[in-house]
């Protein structure tokens, strides 16, 4: 059974990175109305309504426009002007969230030095706004580079304008939770949904668990605010006891979640005073992050196929 969970949690990570299978899928109708459960919407309208509703519940959000492993320039150039209409509609609603940006978008495939360039205009525009990004993390094989630039958009514009993704299924993360942290940046840590080798990430759950414990600790003593982005019960326990027993307030870090996951499990949290912030994807590619969505519980695609089968 675990062996068959596996291989199926393979097989759809495999698929997400399919270039080609991402403008085929955003065009099936039964495939695009079951995204829905994950995504906001694809257009910025129908995500800012999304969190409009968000924040009536008590809940913050980070819109992340989706569009990753960007392969040309105009591309690139098309996606900071997304985020700056993007930043531009927050402040114009009122609505209370930030953004998340990954780097593939701006162009780190392909050009280090653009994909810098991109993303500093990003943060620029959300400094002069008073308001934050979050660098997402993507595959181990960007970790560095995405590491990289990040630190030097921290030297620039300061812990209050932008963050990390940290992945406690990578081996490294530990080591790279504690020198950021020495370097107050602040961090948003996950699990990781990326298919990777053993020698770089933990292939048994339990030792990703036992990691994301460790760097909890590590970010929860650090007095810098960071977001602890899970909706398993265990690790959001595992956190809770040791805020408390380290005695720390409710608004020491948030709590993050996505979009149409565990929504009974995110407004619980609010309701007893943690800051809870949902991340909140929108856009016309949507089919990667989907597909990752799925393998994180292989069982959804059989939900899909019997959907698609019945429309």
């Amino acid at each position: 059974m675990l062996a068959t969970a596996h291989l199926s949690r393979s097989a759809l990570l495999f698929l997400s990175r399919r270039e080609g299978l991402k403008d085929v899928a955003t065009r099936l109708g039964p495939l695009r109305e079951l995204a829905g459960r994950f995504i906001a919407g694809e257009t910025l309208e129908e995500a800012v309504q999304a969190v409009k509703a968000l924040n009536a519940q008590g809940l913050m959000a980070s819109f992340d426009h989706l569009n990753e492993a960007v392969r040309t320039v105009e591309e690139t150039r098309a996606e900071v002007g997304e985020y700056r209409r993007l930043m531009t509609r927050i402040d114009q609603v009122g609505v209370r969230a930030n953004v998340s940006l990954k780097l593939t978008q701006c162009g780190l495939l392909f050009d280090k030095a653009l994909a810098l360039e991109n993303a500093r205009a990003v943060v620029s525009e959300a400094a002069s706004r008073g308001s934050f990004v979050r660098v997402d993390m993507e595959q181990s094989a960007v970790t560095q580079d995405t590491l990289d630039t990040v630190r030097a958009l921290h030297a620039e514009f300061g812990e209050a304008h932008v963050g990390a993704v940290l992945q406690s299924y990578l081996r490294r993360t530990e080591a790279d939770a504690r020198a950021l942290c020495a370097e107050r940046v602040r961090i948003r840590l996950c699990k990781g949904a990326y298919l990777e080798e053993p020698r770089v990430a933990f292939p048994d759950k339990r030792d990703v668990d036992a990691n994301f414990i460790r760097v909890m600790k590590v970010l929860l003593d650090s007095g810098v605010y960071h977001g602890i982005a899970t909706h398993d019960e265990r690790m959001i326990d595992a956190t809770l006891d040791y805020a408390e027993r380290q005695r720390l307030p409710k608004g020491a870090f948030e709590f993050q979640m996505l979009y149409g996951i565990r929504r009974d499990l995110q407004v619980q949290l609010a309701k007893t005073g943690f800051p809870v912030r949902i991340y909140v994807p929108y856009g016309k590619y949507w089919y990667p992050y989907f597909m990752r969505r799925l393998a994180e519980r292989p069982a959804n695609l059989w939900f899909v196929v019997k959907n698609m089968v019945k429309g």
